[in-house]
């Protein structure tokens, strides 16, 4: 929230989200959608433009970041420790 985000802004983030948001948070999107999709090797295409927009610590940052949280999520699940009354919001996944 600190850094502007917001229920709008996260509504925006669905099919197409690359045009309605800056570029910065479109790559780091873009760069999610390859780490949660299906395991291939990235690009060459978005790894150039990743390197163009971030430094190598930021993107170990957010790749670590969405790595682990997609992990945990998946450790949780299957051991059955997500809390009981947590609230969830299901949104599809763009490009699904």
């Amino acid at each position: 929230r600190a850094a502007g985000l917001d229920e709008a802004k996260a509504g925006l983030i669905a099919d197409g989200y690359e045009q309605v948001l800056e570029s910065t948070e479109s790559l780091a999107l873009r760069l999610t959608d390859a780490i949660v999709g299906m395991p291939q090797t990235m690009n060459d295409e978005l790894r150039a433009q990743l390197q163009q927009e971030f430094s190598p610590a930021e993107l170990v940052e957010l790749s670590m970041g969405v790595g682990l949280f997609l992990g945990m999520s998946k450790v949780l699940i299957l051991l059955g420790l997500e809390p009981e009354d947590m609230p969830v919001t299901v949104l599809p996944t763009p490009g699904s």
